[in-house]
């Protein structure tokens, strides 16, 4: 999540365990502090910026690695805190709580957190919140601002922490919930449309958990199905784009593009730029402004040639995307214009009478280029400028 987001939370949880020994103003201040300390590991810089990517959210989110840590940050603060010399146990709890619910919040998004590094170091990804969501940070925001302003405890605080707290989490609950719902509506339509993905993520869109983004994985394309959490069909559009599977057999020894794949787990796509092939993982942006791409290869002739990874910027979305976000959570079907090109109709898909032995051979034909090291096939419309 953002910092501001997990500040807010390390602050209410500071000051539910510790506020009424340390004042709600210094508990907060602590949690505050403590809530964002994983996050440093940002400033560990390594060689190759794929790693500085998929590296992060590593040992320091780790709930093994923090409850290791955990007498070392409380000790420092029973030392030289005095209030809080007799108070070993609370300390060490919100220590531990204010480090371990900011890798749990993470471990929600789409991202992934390495919760149990080093026992077992693949990520954990719910992807059930986006990064910034004002209506979970709200209600934290307003219990911290509220407890920065008090130096004695009260009441009154008290409860306005424990509200803040138990609404955030119930979003947090209903959030899942949501994806829940949205994922059998997305499955429902298309089974009806007789597609049956290779993969499917539902994750939702940009700064609220009512429209959704079903992500369906069609070998060498993907569909991206926009719905809100109720309505009907009507409610919903869908788009297609290629994936660029023929470039991948090109990559088999490229050691970013494989960790990159990896990391993505399958959600990625390839395209052509200035002779250059850019991986894009699907799961984090909108096509085609995915926040996470990199140039990892050139095209030299008929091969192609590793290069050191590049991360590329690009647009993150204007005016036109908030348009078509606020009709959408209206329930109104706007057309995204990034990708109004590539709309369809979702019976569209349903295949015709022998499309199987049709589909057949251009998967075969797909992974036999993707044996060799033939002229990658540039994409269509959404091939990336």
């Amino acid at each position: 999540m953002d910092s501001l987001t997990q500040i807010v939370l390390g602050a209410s949880v500071g000051v539910a365990v510790l506020g009424r020994r340390l004042g709600p103003r210094r508990a907060a201040i602590a949690g505050g502090i403590l809530g964002t300390l994983p996050d440093l590991d940002i400033l560990i810089r390594y060689d190759d910026p794929v790693d500085n990517f998929l590296l992060h959210r590593g040992w320091s989110h780790s709930l093994v690695v923090q409850a290791v840590l955990t007498p070392l940050f409380g000790e420092a603060m029973v030392r030289f805190i005095t209030t809080l010399r007799q108070q070993r146990p609370a300390t060490y709890l919100a220590v531990y709580l204010c480090l371990a619910t900011h890798a749990l919040l993470d471990a929600l998004t789409v991202y992934g957190t390495r919760l149990l590094w080093p026992l077992w170091p693949e990520p954990f990804a719910v992807s059930s919140v986006f990064i910034i969501d004002p209506l979970y940070t709200l209600p934290l925001l307003v219990a911290t601002v509220w407890a920065l302003c008090l130096g004695h405890w009260t009441r009154r605080i008290r409860t306005v922490v424990t509200v803040g707290l138990a609404l955030s989490t119930a979003y947090q609950g209903w959030c899942i919930t949501a994806q829940q719902i949205a994922t059998g509506r997305a499955r429902a339509m298309l089974d009806q449309a007789g597609v049956t993905p290779r993969q499917m993520l539902v994750v939702p869109t940009p700064f609220n958990s009512y429209l959704w983004r079903a992500l369906a994985l069609q070998d060498d394309r993907y569909l991206n199905l926009y719905l809100p959490v109720f309505g009907g069909a009507e409610q919903a559009t869908s788009y297609v784009h290629p994936r660029g599977m023929s470039m991948a057999g090109c990559l088999g020894e490229n050691s970013a593009f494989g960790k990159l794949a990896r990391f993505s787990r399958g959600y990625y796509r390839l395209d052509l730029r200035q002779n250059e092939i850019v991986f894009s993982d699907l799961r984090m942006g909108l096509t085609p402004s995915y926040v996470f791409r990199y140039a990892i290869a050139a095209q030299q002739g008929d091969s192609t040639a590793p290069i050191p990874p590049r991360r590329l910027g690009g647009s993150r979305g204007g005016q036109a995307d908030i348009d078509w976000l606020l009709a959408n959570l209206l329930h109104d079907p706007a057309i995204r214009p990034a990708e109004g090109a590539t709309r369809i109709d979702i019976a569209a898909l349903v295949p015709p009478p022998g499309a199987k032995k049709l589909a057949a051979v251009k998967t075969a034909a797909i992974k036999m280029l993707s044996m060799g090291c033939g002229t990658p096939i540039p994409p269509l419309a959404t091939t990336l400028g």
